[in-house]
């Protein structure tokens, strides 16, 4: 059948019974009256071509029982986030339920619009993370689950800097995107790095925001190289922040990481194509996506809890 998606009248086919009577079997209708002989070669036939179910029709019919929603904010987006998605699909899938991705916009309605109109099980709010962007800035470590010191997202941003630290590195920048769509995350994360830099005993970074721009991105590099002669390596918000960087260094005539270095987070494929390969954060998102699945479903957590952050250690620090 190539990858053509199998149906109910394939299965139907393969076991010589109607549509109907493979749909009361495969949906376990115990109204009907179907012979057990009979139940097990519809089930066989099924298996054998590897019939699944259309679990986005079932998810509708069943209501609140098996659609999950994930709301994010308008124009985030990025590998890591991509990895997490996929693992909170890959385990929701695994128990019959259905992932509904929303992105922010105000030509959407509110969350609580989308919310009324499909009845999901559970919620997601990525949209709503870090909303509190004075809890941010404010003094003392941030404590939450969310961008926990312990495996969140400040944890992350503490071994990015630390790998710095470890390579004998004092005075550092920080990356941060010039979009518009970033730039509550970018926020956070700059508050995180205060803070790790803090841990650390470094001088407060300095902030360093990359224009997408080229011409306009090797003027901010040369400003930041005027102004702060003292900065030696630069930690970006992302790889692709990073891999600008690498460009507008490379365009400046700047040695990496002779003259500064550069450590990017995402661990990208392609940054290992990058000249000098980056070094980077690697984070296993997906493995996040499938801890977020079973808690929503009151499932117990995983096994192997996810690991925390390691960086690929490449050639740019």
């Amino acid at each position: 059948m190539g990858t053509r998606r199998v149906t109910m009248r394939d299965v139907a086919e393969a076991s010589g019974v109607s549509p109907a009577t493979v749909s009361f079997v495969l949906n376990d209708v115990t109204e009907q009256h179907i012979l057990p002989a009979t139940q097990e070669r519809v089930r066989a036939a099924a298996r054998e071509l590897g019939y699944v179910p259309h679990a986005i029709a079932k998810a509708l019919r069943e209501g609140s029982s098996r659609i999950v929603l994930l709301a994010l904010p308008q124009g985030i987006r990025g590998p890591g986030l991509d990895a997490y998605t996929r693992g909170l699909d890959d385990e929701l899938a695994r128990h019959g339920h259905v992932l509904l991705v929303r992105h922010g916009s105000p030509l959407h309605g509110g969350l609580e619009s989308v919310v009324a109109s499909v009845a999901p099980r559970a919620v997601i709010d990525l949209s709503g993370l870090y909303q509190d962007e004075a809890a941010v800035a404010a003094d003392g470590p941030v404590t939450t689950n969310d961008g926990g010191w312990v495996d969140g997202l400040a944890a992350h941003t503490l071994v990015q800097l630390r790998h710095l630290v470890d390579a004998g590195h004092t005075s550092v920048a920080v990356a941060l995107p010039e979009d518009p769509g970033w730039a509550r995350l970018a926020a956070v994360r700059l508050g995180f790095a205060r803070q790790a830099a803090v841990r650390l005993g470094l001088a407060e970074p300095v902030v360093l925001t990359v224009p997408r721009d080229r011409a306009a991105a090797i003027q901010a590099v040369r400003d930041l190289r005027r102004d702060h002669p003292g900065v030696t390596a630069v930690a970006s918000f992302d790889d692709a922040v990073a891999m600008q960087l690498l460009a507008a260094l490379h365009g400046l005539g700047v040695t990496v990481p002779d003259e500064l270095a550069v450590i990017g987070f995402d661990a990208v494929e392609y940054g290992s194509f990058a000249t000098p390969a980056l070094t980077s954060v690697h984070i296993d998102a997906g493995a996040y996506g499938q801890r977020a699945a079973r808690t929503v479903l009151g499932l117990e957590p995983p096994a192997d809890p996810p690991a925390g952050a390691t960086v690929v250690v490449r050639e740019s620090v």
